[in-house]
């Protein structure tokens, strides 16, 4: 019974394509999970705007990625009933939509597990706790161990960690002249940071991030603008592409970040193209960096010019080998199956063997 095909339906956010064409972590994750598990045989539907690209059966209700109505609760309620209103033809949903995904599967005629792609501290934990003991039938999928033991009596099914696409990132020819901050204008991400240690480095610094919303422009009118110069750089938001190029190129990538960030795929990312990735111990951060093999983890930024010189010494076709055998899509999907099924077929299926599942909760 376990080794029958499953009939899954994934629903990815509605603001960007799948994959997405620049910024969009959870988009490209879904991107890889859906077309992993089309090619382990499984009957795939996903849930996404029209102008995505996958292996997998789409169904859309926006032609194309509504990203300018981002957080307008009207396209996103279409969306996620676009899937559960055919629940019925599913043998589960997972939902990587957010909140309200989850919310709304407590009505679906089908299992749903919801993948928690966010952070579990401060508000959000307390809404997701909230909301978990008014839907007894809730059911939740982490990223990284670290949002567990953040909000342990969660219900949890398992843990499966980010991936990407190898075969998408070359590794670096020769170490690079610049330092790289990639991700989004945000303080808690820290590009200030970043500039801080530029500066005391004397490096050049190239910042690629998204500053879309009216309060990441603000954050880099206040904090990132009035330092840009011939040596400090913003780039834009980089396509994937460009995000190659610019990780090929760099001495290091920094991250510098002051909140739980629940996985960071940036990092991974990083490590394909073998540019070490200097970053603060926070959040998942210790999963998926191995300190001293693939990078370095400091506890403050402002040791992060001294940790340079070690991050130099850094094999680039060793910190792509050891990232690759964690962090490659047929793991993650395998990591995704597992869980699917002992939701299904309860605790006799397997873990994982790379130790990354949690006992389901009840």
């Amino acid at each position: 019974m376990t080794n029958t095909p499953l009939r899954i339906a994934l629903i990815a956010p509605p603001w960007f394509p799948v994959p997405p064409p620049g910024y969009g972590g959870i988009e490209a994750v879904v991107a890889l999970l859906a077309d992993g598990l089309v090619e382990a045989g499984h009957d795939v539907t996903l849930f996404a705007s029209g102008d995505s690209r996958t292996k997998a059966k789409l169904r859309a209700v926006y032609p194309t990625a509504p990203s300018a109505w981002i957080g307008n609760s009207q396209y996103e309620l279409r969306h996620a009933l676009e899937c559960l209103e055919r629940a019925s033809e599913f043998d589960i949903i997972n939902d990587h939509s957010g909140l309200l995904g989850l919310t709304l599967g407590g009505v679906a005629s089908a299992p749903l597990v919801h993948t928690v792609h966010g952070p579990v501290d401060g508000e959000a934990g307390r809404l997701y706790e909230r909301l978990c003991r008014t839907l007894p039938s809730a059911r939740l999928i982490s990223i990284s161990m670290r949002q567990q033991r953040l909000r342990p009596l969660l219900p949890w099914v398992a843990n499966c960690h980010n991936a990407i696409d190898f075969g998408a990132y070359q590794l670096k020819d020769e170490r690079g002249d610049y330092l790289l901050f990639l991700g989004r204008m945000s303080p808690n991400k820290g590009a200030h940071r970043a500039i801080e240690v530029a500066r005391e480095t004397g490096l050049p610094l190239k910042i690629a991030a998204k500053k879309r919303d009216a309060r990441e422009q603000a954050y880099f009118d206040q904090f990132v603008r009035p330092h840009l110069s011939d040596r400090i750089e913003y780039v834009g938001e980089a396509s994937h592409d460009q995000k190659v190029e610019l990780l090929r190129g760099a001495r290091a990538m920094l991250f510098p970040i002051d909140w739980e960030e629940p996985f960071g795929l940036v990092m991974v990312e990083s490590m394909a193209c073998g540019t070490p990735v200097i970053a603060t111990r926070r959040g998942a951060v210790p999963e998926v960096i191995e300190h001293g093999t693939i990078g370095l983890i400091v506890n403050d930024h402002r040791e992060m010019a001294a940790a340079l010189e070690t991050a130099d010494r850094l094999e680039p076709a060793e910190i792509r080998r050891r990232a690759e055998l964690r962090f490659a899509p047929d793991r993650m999907v395998a990591d995704y199956v597992s869980a699917y099924k002992r939701m299904l077929f309860g605790a006799q299926v397997p873990l994982a063997a790379y130790g990354t599942q949690a006992p389901i909760a009840a």
